[in-house]
């Protein structure tokens, strides 16, 4: 296992990311994590983390100064190579020409982390200060023009320095440099599999719930779906999966659901009609914090009463909760970006306990779990909804009117984007409907009705994302046909925002 400690860096999850991408486990903590419990996980390697302050900032990170006799290898990336740089007796100060974005890198001494990648190459740099003195024992390995000390390490103690982001995949060699740490350094094995990740959540799973009952909040997308088969396998019969239907669904998505997990599934499917329920709840709410707590609220209470009704009564609710959706709630080390319903959105007092087996994992290991546990293609690579449903696509008051205007829009986007072959290319797209409306001309008549706008975007797992740049006859027959086919709309607008500085949806 390989621990990467999180000084506040916007890639600090990234790094765990990619630790896994080279098939090791990775887990990430808090810089300030006592030395006691880094010790009690026994790392293969620790990778320090970049983060925005200058290790001469009042409050700076820190970390405990016994963490350097560890005798574990470590890598220390931008803010981690200078914290290490410091400690250890050499000198950190700002540097007068600061490096963002591209930067030219000169090997000066391959050393381990270098080895096998050529003496010059491109490195994604982000940083005001720099090393500018190495401390005693260590190598400097490469240089760029502005900054003669961009890595260093002392390979008798297994101790490495970049002043780059190795981790972001516009720097060109930078999963070689963090393999060679750990397989060279770390002697780590890539054993962090499918089969493996299965066999461990399914153990955890087994410890938590024993011989208890749970029931699992299914949606029918890949990470609900997947967590129930993880927790199926682990516990059996004791586990009932509960949909419900919040009246927020995108068109034919229930039954769509009930078709494919019901009727292809050995575990028990509960289909809870609730729809009035929540949109009465929704009415005239058009904060999209409060839409957010209020679903979250409702699908507890649903859930708590559904478990009430199991002959043995549930004790335990399973959700599809990711690492993405942790992150975006906010941590301690990463501010809130909106609440996602299965995270912030929780009350805070419920009758049942919290089964996440997917907690720790991202979109795209879900994907690769869903496919190893034989779960069908098409529910594999559906692309995430979210919890909250349209509620948060319809901006502003959520009624049934405006739900079922965005639905039809949103049936369009998908039958054009499926039939231009691009539905596995896109990491989502769908409509969103503003509460605003605009002047037309439709028949020779002026119109004054809703806008919509197309949103489609590319990722690797929603952290970062950039729009779709979707081929302009496949705009012009999704434009045309929301037009034509969809009553209440004379205007379809494309959202061209990436994340950053937009966040995916639109609340």
């Amino acid at each position: 296992m390989i621990l990467v400690l999180d000084f506040g860096g916007q890639y600090a999850q990234l790094i765990a990311r990619r630790v896994r991408e080279a098939r090791v486990f990775s887990e990430l903590v808090p810089y300030d994590t006592p030395l006691e419990e880094i010790r009690a996980k026994e790392p293969q390697g620790i990778i320090l983390s970049g983060g925005p302050n200058s290790v001469y900032g009042e409050g700076s990170p820190r970390v405990d100064d016994g963490l350097w006799d560890l005798g574990v290898p470590m890598l220390g990336i931008c803010y981690g190579m200078q914290l290490m740089a410091l400690n250890l007796g050499g000198e950190v100060e700002a540097v007068q020409i600061r490096e963002y974005g591209r930067s030219d890198l000169r090997i000066k001494e391959p050393g381990l982390l270098f080895s096998g990648t050529p003496d010059e190459q491109t490195a994604w740099t982000s940083h005001g200060d720099a090393v500018l003195a190495a401390p005693e024992g260590f190598t400097v390995t490469a240089e760029t023009p502005s900054v003669p000390i961009i890595a260093f390490e002392d390979r008798d103690k297994t101790r490495f320095g970049v002043q780059f982001h190795a981790e972001v995949k516009h720097t060109e060699y930078g999963m070689e440099i963090l393999k060679n740490f750990l397989f060279e350094a770390c002697g780590a094995a890539p054993d962090w599999t499918p089969v493996n990740i299965i066999t461990d959540a399914v153990e955890r799973i087994r410890e938590q719930i024993g011989d208890q009952r749970a029931i699992c909040g299914l949606s029918g997308g890949v990470d609900s779906a997947t967590a129930a088969m993880l927790v199926h396998r682990a516990i059996g019969d004791n586990l009932t999966c509960v949909f419900v239907d919040h009246g927020l669904l995108r068109h034919n998505e229930a039954e769509q659901v009930i078709e494919a997990f019901g009727e292809n599934s050995d575990v028990p499917l509960v289909h809870v009609q609730a729809q009035r329920r929540f949109l009465d709840r929704l009415a005239g709410v058009t904060d999209p914090e409060a839409k957010r707590k209020i679903i979250g609220e409702e699908f507890i209470r649903t859930f708590e009463e559904e478990a009430g009704k199991i002959a043995e009564e549930a004790t335990f609710l399973v959700q599809g909760t990711l690492y993405s959706d942790v992150i975006e709630s906010g941590t301690r080390d990463a501010a809130r970006i909106k609440s996602h319903h299965n995270v912030g959105g929780l009350p805070e007092v419920m009758d049942l306990d919290l089964v996440e087996p997917l907690r720790n994992l991202f979109k795209d290991e879900v994907r690769v779990v869903a496919a190893e546990l034989g779960m069908p293609e098409r529910m594999v690579w559906r692309q995430p909804f979210p919890g909250p449903g349209l509620a948060i696509r319809v901006i502003g008051d959520v009624t049934e009117e405006r739900l079922e205007i965005l639905r039809r829009a949103d049936f369009v986007l998908q039958d054009e984007i499926r039939a231009a072959g691009l539905y596995r290319d896109l990491w989502q797209s769908f409509a969103v409907l503003p509460a605003i409306h605009s002047v037309g001309v439709m028949g020779d008549a002026r119109t004054y009705a809703y806008p919509v706008v197309i949103r489609a975007v590319t990722s690797d797992d929603a952290m970062t994302a950039d729009w779709a740049r979707l081929p302009h006859d496949l705009l012009e027959r999704i434009s045309n046909r929301i037009i034509n086919e969809v009553p209440g709309v004379n205007r379809v607008a494309l959202d061209i925002t990436s994340k950053p500085p937009g966040t995916i949806e639109w609340e």
